[in-house]
């Protein structure tokens, strides 16, 4: 019988905390087209307490980084021993292709955002993403 072999565990949580990142990334870009923007938050012209596409953004990258971290943490757990379907892995292969591709054409469109608060808007998300990355993968790894 063919022993069981794993991938170390420092190996499963960076894949899951890049590719938690680089969803995190592309739903921040995708919803900042959409007047999600994260820089709501930072407005002083604005009336209200705090927007709520604000608000939204900041959920909805917190939400995709963690669950783009566990979810790939787990696949990645299971995908040494051959638990994962062929369709399956096909399946996730092409709706990472898709969102990233998305996110790579809203990047390329001039941004009607003010430079610096884009940068900051930008670092902002990332750090979220990689933070909920990273527990979205330690809890998945804590699990196995």
């Amino acid at each position: 019988m063919a022993e069981t072999t794993y991938f170390p565990r420092r190996l499963i949580l960076g894949g899951a905390m890049i590719s938690g990142v680089l969803l995190a990334l592309a739903v921040h870009m995708l919803g900042a087209r959409y007047g999600l923007d994260l820089g709501g938050l930072w407005r002083s012209d604005t009336t209200d307490f705090m927007p709520a596409g604000a608000a939204i953004a900041w959920w909805l990258i917190a939400t995709v980084g963690f669950s783009g971290g566990y979810l790939t943490a787990t696949l990645m757990d299971s995908a040494v021993s051959g638990d994962i379907p062929p369709r399956m892995r096909q399946f996730l292969i092409a709706v990472a292709v898709l969102v990233l591709a998305g996110a790579g054409q809203v990047a390329a469109s001039p941004s009607s955002v003010p430079t610096i608060s884009g940068v900051l808007t930008g670092l902002a998300a990332l750090g979220l993403g990689a933070v909920m990355a990273f527990c979205g993968a330690h809890f998945a790894l804590r699990r196995a």
